[in-house]
């Protein structure tokens, strides 16, 4: 197996009337994605506020979980912001570590997309005929 040596994450910004893309090329993870965070960060502060924040992950090497998490992050502020996010182009890695972790949907759909109707008007799964886990309730999870 061989080893790359770490990519320092580059990052391209792209501004338009209402739309910004920030190109992503290299590692992000545990050394890098702090800059990521700050540039979109920065991007939310900006008057006039984008509507849409497109991240373009073509460039992307690796992402571990650090970089997972600094993703989560961000959606969670680009929703409190009113923007809605793009992860654009992005490679098999990333999309097999977004299906795998189950945030590939959070990530890539917009709030109303992926809202369930009986769920924004606070009916209940249980009685709305919305299909519920069961969960192991004994001491040892068999039960």
């Amino acid at each position: 197996m061989t080893m790359l040596p770490p990519a320092p994450l580059r990052l391209t910004t792209v501004d338009t009337e209402d739309t910004v893309r920030i190109e992503l090329d290299g590692d992000l993870d545990y050394d890098t994605a702090d800059s990521l965070l700050t540039a979109v960060t920065a991007t939310l502060a900006a008057r006039p506020r984008p509507s849409d924040l497109h991240l373009h992950c073509a460039g992307l090497r690796t992402v571990d979980s650090m970089g997972l998490s600094i993703l989560l992050m961000i959606r969670r502020r680009v929703d409190q912001a009113g923007v809605r996010l793009h992860l654009d182009d992005r490679p098999a890695a990333l999309e097999r570590l977004l299906t795998i972790t189950g945030s590939l949907d959070y990530l890539t759909k917009s709030p109303t997309d992926t809202a369930n109707p009986s769920r924004a008007q606070g009916e209940d799964p249980r009685t709305s005929g919305e299909a519920v886990t069961a969960r192991p309730t004994g001491p040892d999870s068999t039960t």
